[in-house]
């Protein structure tokens, strides 16, 4: 290390460094180092006391170190500090007295303080301007935003109450509340929009609700602006609360986040107000993404009985896949739902019969693949026993085989969708799948048949339920199936080695490439599972 002398030229560079690190701000440290090479060893002692002993300014700030609850009340430059009244990934909010005007705010601050990443800082200024600039009464409004002691915050009207995510942790809400709530929101949600706001984040949990009821908008920490110069648009981050995510901003196709996904989010609000349950709701973050892109909700009033049906198509319409197929505006959304208050007739329209159908597949795909797929074996093997290429006992036994498979898939779906026997009725699911497989080819040629490409087909297939384990099941339970056909193969029916080669490699390399298989398989989901393990976590 090269050890700068008092009467050094860099000597005032080093001062005018640690004092910026004094003042909480962030200095230059690359381009100081592109000038002054040398003085990368004295930056690092500068930033590893800075760090061990913050000055005194620094120490009014408070940290997720320092914060708690034994601490307060205290100052905070014109704010009292009173309670903690909220924490999330990235910020801590406060109840406080500004002094000055003798009125309780909200003080909302960086949890890290002056050690936050540049992108939490940054995403902490996204919201404090982005909530500034709105005006309208169901949204809390900004009164300052500012640095104190190197602490980002800023201060927002107080609401004393509770969030929306309160009384529905108590089961489903009144229609009509529900319909009050949303429609309100939603007209909040259009003003944000008008001002060339999105929210992206919208979810019970940051919808305020006063003493009177009335619901207010707030948390704009992923709000982004929309106008086509804004940094913020540039940002790829797949952000947000997986189950209250419209599809696009889940997948992250950043040029199809609009409006309406807003409206989607919106959508999700009022199915949980109804049903008590958001629309997807998994085990993992990556679960809960996977059914948002892929799968469709549960009907609300499947769920609960009670719901109006012109509400829940409204509800539907909001979750539509594509951003197109939603209210064209958070506004045309609340105008329904006046609609539905004053029981007049509604934009919306009962879908299609077509519609019905594919909504159905989507929201039980394992039962729709299986069913599809039956369907279409039986169909072939109909056509085969008409046109004579089949017997009438052959084809006996396989409808026979083909009614009950179908019919204990419907049972078990059925016990999937009961959160109580899902985990069982997957594995019994799996190795139903095997052995009506199985039985279906001991019926046929067996391990001749073309019908073992059956065995693949379920590894893979397993793969959607994204548990490691139970790919490595349905690869060892097609493995011992296979077995089975061999020794059927060599002992029970040798006559099938006239259709087939009888030689033993063309089985072991079958069996080898099932394993291998079940071993890519599972590997692709343990590293899905890894990334899902590290989604939501703060940046």
């Amino acid at each position: 290390m090269i050890e700068p002398r008092d009467n050094d030229p860099a000597m005032p560079l080093l001062d005018a460094y640690l004092a910026q690190l004094q003042a909480g701000e962030k200095p230059d440290r690359r381009t100081l180092l592109h000038e002054h090479p040398e003085l990368a060893s004295a930056l690092d002692c500068l930033e590893a006391l800075e760090v061990l002993a913050p000055p005194a300014s620094e120490c009014t700030a408070l940290d997720e170190d320092v914060a708690d609850a034994a601490e307060l009340p205290r100052d905070f430059g014109p704010y009292e500090l009173i309670r903690e009244i909220g924490r999330g990934g990235m910020g801590v909010v406060y109840e406080a007295k500004q002094k000055g005007l003798d009125r309780s705010v909200a003080v909302k601050m960086i949890l890290a303080g002056h050690l936050a990443s540049p992108e939490i800082v940054r995403r902490f200024q996204v919201e404090a301007k982005a909530a500034a600039r709105l005006r309208h009464s169901n949204i809390v409004h900004i009164h300052d935003v500012g640095r104190l002691g190197g602490q980002d915050f800023f201060a927002m009207e107080y609401i004393e109450g509770q969030s929306l995510d309160k009384p529905i942790a108590d089961g489903p809400v009144e229609a009509s509340l529900a319909v009050r709530l949303i429609s309100t929101v939603a007209r909040a949600v259009e003003h944000l929009h008008r001002q060339g706001v999105l929210h992206r984040d919208l979810k019970p949990s940051n919808i305020l609700l006063d003493v009177e009821g009335q619901p207010f908008v707030t948390d704009f920490g992923l709000a982004k602006v929309f106008a086509p110069d804004s940094e913020t648009t540039a940002t790829g981050i797949i952000a947000g609360t997986p189950s209250y995510m419209a599809p696009e901003q889940a997948s992250g196709r950043r040029a199809e986040v609009g409006p309406a996904t807003d409206v989607y989010s919106l959508g999700a609000i009022l199915y949980e107000l109804l049903t008590g349950v958001p629309p997807f709701r998994a085990e993992t973050a990556l679960d809960t993404l996977m059914e948002v892109l892929g799968s469709d909700p549960a009907m609300p009033r499947s769920l609960n009985p009670r719901i109006p049906r012109g509400l829940e198509l409204i509800c539907l319409k909001c979750l539509a896949k594509e951003p197109g197929e939603r209210y064209t505006s958070a506004a045309a959304l609340a105008d329904d739902l006046d609609r539905f208050a004053r029981g007049e007739v509604l934009e919306v329209r009962p879908p299609t019969l077509a519609r019905r159908f594919w909504g159905w597949t989507r929201r039980q795909p394992a039962l729709a693949s299986r069913l599809g797929a039956l369907g279409m074996f039986y169909g072939i093997e109909t056509v085969n026993y008409f046109t004579g290429v089949v017997d009438r006992d052959f084809h006996g036994q396989v409808s026979l085989v083909v009614g009950l498979w179908a019919a204990a898939s419907i049972i078990c779906q059925q016990l999937l969708d009961n959160r109580r026997w899902s985990f069982p009725a997957r594995y019994t699911w799996g190795t139903l799948d095997s052995l009506a497989l199985l039985t279906v080819l001991l019926i046929a040629d067996g391990a001749a048949s073309s019908l073992v490409i059956g065995y693949p087909l379920i590894i893979v297939g397993s793969a959607l339920w994204f548990r490691v384990r139970f790919v490595w099941f349905m690869t060892l339970l097609s493995l011992l199936s296979y077995g089975v056909l061999v020794i059927d193969f060599y002992f029970r029916r040798p006559e099938l080695q006239k259709v087939m080669d009888a030689g033993y490699s063309r089985h072991v390399i079958f069996a080898v490439g099932l394993l291998i298989l079940g071993a890519i398989v599972s590997y692709l989901v343990q590293r899905l599972r890894i990334l899902s393990s590290f989604y939501g976590q703060p940046l």
